[in-house]
């Protein structure tokens, strides 16, 4: 494998901490363990670009992973083994219970199918997670013959065990000298190869959906939930990549096994020993008691659960990761996107406000091996460490006073969106001393208010009132232009959406004509310095041209009416038209365009759901209307919820009927700055 930049980089800012991850695929299939184990031994032997070093470090491992651990059928070998030499090594994972008869601990070791495995008080008390989920080790196992003569003996103990996972002390300072060598897509691209993916064959919003699932390893309490297709690695990162996450496949969650205990142990729960527990097949979970959802929903709100005497906090995150039976659109025809949950949860928006980030599995390919990657990335354990580490850490209290949120959002959407943003800031410039930049802001703003505006767009389908404004938006720095956020998976892009739309972009019906039908357009335009008009569509249809030239000497003859002391021919205007119908020439669209021109000028949204009929000429006088009642019926068709049309047209709209007058609202203008009043976000 020929080495790139990314590679290049990472050798030389994390020497001793990287791996090909390509090495895996030789024994991800042979050996009965998970990926973070063998990256444990490969970041032990193999973690240099040297091939000849590789290869010796190969065998090392292949001999290691051979010795110690247990493919089914081999129990009885290795029990042997143990007998004839004393003790035997193994990898394993580790689980401990209390033995009240004997007031005592025993260990189970699964691979052996061993139950009652002598084990010491202090090792169990050093190694604690062994008694609710357990965990992988290295473990010698030790069988006295003695012992094993007695009635009811346990001949078999645990002599040693060594967790597998990094415990230096000093890892992040290593994480935050390393990072200062990439640029953020460099840095992107080796987080994405570290758990194993290649970052070029992603599209933006796969890598998006990557890192959101990562939020949970670096951000105390974060609830996330991803539906989508079958087969795209919604539970890959909880199984294979941390110790520090555990995941529960679908069937029963017991509260004892989660919370805590009530018994006389009073033993603490998954979600106080670990970082993140993942429910994979959400559909088929379910508590064992009636008030199992209910002890969740609280603990997933205060991080804090009663059971018993006192309440106990834990900061263990909540994933839940499942399947939709149809694709997407499908799914929001017949129900909503929480559809595929328990029926305990799918309809209860108590719930669903809980959730920080609905990520839409969806945008996430089916995985084949094209999606892996050969390249170096982060060792495993090295990476969860790092990420468990960052859980102290946060960069929100940095960043909230650049950000002016919309008023949108209630008070649980801002604690939602802000454990999301500081997640991703996190994972992008873990450093605190190194300050954000507002490309990366803006990036994980709109990331943060997507995701979390996902959960808010079901609650609202559910039919909550309080839930009816979806419309997200933010604004970065004193003078920055306020940016509306969109879920696309609610709108196609031929449909109009209720959300306001950037400065400069406007919908707009052309009035159709003898030789050509009536039509759904876009206007895009951007002002910069400069100045004149400049039309992007190549080869430019000429009747828009017109209509653009009649809408630039109305702007530069009537500046002050429309734009007050802004000069507009200090600008330069760059103006795309996008057809969503067989109407393509762009005819009629001059008072469309002069308020996109504005818009832009003046750096105000459009009003959203609305859209624009109107053409002018050089004088500034309006053209009568002649069709108007059928463009009030494609207005409603292509889903607006406002039409803006000239005054001329409102005796035809008295013949519109009672059903479509109900479905949309008729706003006449009689003049050009009457019209951008009225098309211009208040």
């Amino acid at each position: 494998m020929e080495l790139d930049k990314i590679d290049q980089l990472a050798a030389k800012a994390f020497e001793g901490y990287i791996v090909r991850k390509d090495l895996l695929e030789q024994f991800r299939k042979t050996y009965p363990v998970p990926t973070y184990v063998i990256e444990f031994l490969l970041g032990r032997y193999c973690a240099t670009t040297d091939e000849v070093e590789i290869q010796e470090g190969l065998e090392i491992v292949k001999r290691q992973l051979q010795d110690r651990t247990v493919r089914t059928g081999e129990e009885e070998y290795f029990k042997s083994k143990a007998r004839e030499k004393g003790a035997v090594k193994l990898i394993d994972i580790i689980t401990a219970k209390l033995d009240t008869n004997t007031d005592s601990y025993i260990a189970n070791l699964p691979s052996l199918l061993l139950n009652k495995v002598r084990i010491s008080e202090e090792i169990v008390k050093a190694n604690d997670r062994m008694l609710t989920g357990g965990f992988y080790a290295e473990i010698e196992l030790e069988y006295d013959a003695v012992i094993a003569q007695e009635n009811n003996g346990r001949p078999f103990g645990v002599k040693n065990i060594r967790p597998i996972q990094l415990s230096q002390r000093n890892v992040l300072d290593t994480l935050y000298k390393g990072r200062e060598h990439f640029t953020l897509d460099e840095w992107k691209d080796l987080l994405i190869r570290s758990v194993g993916m290649e970052a070029s064959s992603l599209s933006e919003k796969a890598k998006n959906l990557l890192f959101v699932r990562m939020i949970p390893f670096v951000e105390r309490n974060y609830n996330l939930i991803e539906l989508g297709p079958r087969g795209t690695g919604k539970s890959h990162l909880y199984q294979q990549i941390s110790p520090y996450s555990h995941l529960v496949s679908g069937g029963k969650a017991t509260v004892a096994k989660m919370f805590v205990n009530n018994g006389p142990s009073a033993e603490r729960g998954l979600v106080c020993k670990y970082d993140v527990v993942c429910f994979d097949e959400v559909s088929g979970v379910s508590f064992d008691q009636k008030d199992g959802v209910n002890i969740m929903k609280g603990y997933m709100e205060s991080g804090e659960f009663s059971r018993g005497k006192e309440p106990i906090r834990a900061d263990g995150g909540i994933v839940m990761v499942g399947n939709f039976d149809v694709d997407v659109e499908h799914q929001q025809r017949i129900s909503h996107l929480f559809g595929p949950m328990p029926k305990e949860m799918r309809d209860d928006t108590a719930f669903m406000d809980r959730i920080h980030a609905f990520a839409p599995g969806w945008d996430f390919p089916k995985l084949n091996k094209s999606y892996f990657t050969s390249h170096f990335g982060l060792v495993s354990d090295f990476l969860a460490e790092c990420w468990t580490r960052l859980r102290d850490t946060s960069r929100i209290s940095s960043v909230l006073p650049r950000i002016d949120y919309g008023g949108a959002l209630s008070g649980r959407d801002t604690t939602a969106v802000n454990k999301t943003l500081n997640g991703l800031l996190k994972l992008m410039q873990p450093n605190p001393d190194v300050p954000i930049s507002d490309e990366l802001l803006e990036w994980a703003i709109k990331i943060s208010l997507e995701y979390r505006r996902r959960v808010k767009e079901q609650q609202k389908r559910i039919g909550s009132a309080e839930f009816r404004n979806t419309h997200f938006s933010y604004r970065i720095g004193e003078n920055g232009v306020e940016t509306f956020v969109t879920t696309p998976e609610i709108h196609s892009e031929n449909t109009i959406s209720e959300d306001p739309l950037p400065p400069g972009q406007i919908w707009a019906l052309n009035a159709g004509g003898l030789e050509e039908s009536t039509g759904l357009y876009k206007i895009e335009i951007n002002s910069s310095p400069g100045s004149g008009v400049k039309i992007l569509n190549k080869p430019a249809p000429p009747q828009f041209q017109e209509s653009v030239r009649y809408a630039e000497q109305n702007l530069y003859s009537k500046c002050k009416e429309l734009v007050g002391d802004r000069d507009a021919r200090l600008n330069e205007f760059s103006i795309q038209l996008r057809a969503f119908d067989s109407s393509k020439s762009g005819n009629g669209m001059g008072v469309a365009v002069l308020m996109g021109m504005c818009s832009a000028l003046l750096e105000k949204n459009t009003k959203g759901g609305l859209v624009l009929v109107g053409q002018l000429n050089l004088g500034g006088s309006l053209d009568t209307v002649f069709n108007a009642v059928n463009l009030a019926e494609i207005a409603v068709e292509k889903g607006a919820t406002t039409l803006l049309i000239p005054l001329n047209a409102r005796k035809q709209l008295n013949d519109l009927s009672d059903d479509m007058i109900t479905k949309i609202n008729i706003q006449y203008y009689t003049d050009l700055k009457d019209c951008l009043i009225k098309t211009l976000l208040d």
